[in-house]
């Protein structure tokens, strides 16, 4: 049974920082590209960043290039996010994704083969 479980999400304040984490069992992750999606309330689901099945690429979507930083640990099954200068449209249900894919990544949401529950973050003075 495939599981994604996030966790790090909270409230903050603007100009704070966040590090979530994605634990995965049930799946082999050295052969999934991983990424992080946001949705906020009203709005669709949308793609924050993704990395490689080997860490060798990443992307972030505009709104958050330069303030987080995605990484993983695969020894570990553990994706992360480090989110830093945080600011209120930053806030959403945050999720993890898994997709069965070696050398590239996307955000598309289609694409993703499993999701996690998602974890609360919200940017608030």
């Amino acid at each position: 049974q495939v599981q994604l479980v996030e966790s790090g999400g909270g409230l903050v304040q603007p100009g704070g920082s966040l590090r979530l984490s994605c634990a995965a069992s049930g799946i082999t992750l050295p052969y999934y590209a991983m990424g992080w999606f946001r949705q906020a309330p009203g709005k669709e689901r949308e793609g924050v960043s993704c990395i490689t099945n080997g860490s060798s690429k990443t992307y972030y979507a505009d709104s958050v290039k330069g303030r987080f930083t995605i990484s993983r640990d695969n020894a570990k099954n553990t994706v992360y996010l480090q989110m830093n200068s945080l600011k209120p449209e930053d806030t959403g249900v945050y999720y993890c994704a898994a997709d069965y894919v070696i050398g590239s990544c996307t955000v598309r949401v289609d694409n993703q083969d499993h999701w996690g529950q998602g974890t609360q973050v919200t940017v608030s003075a």
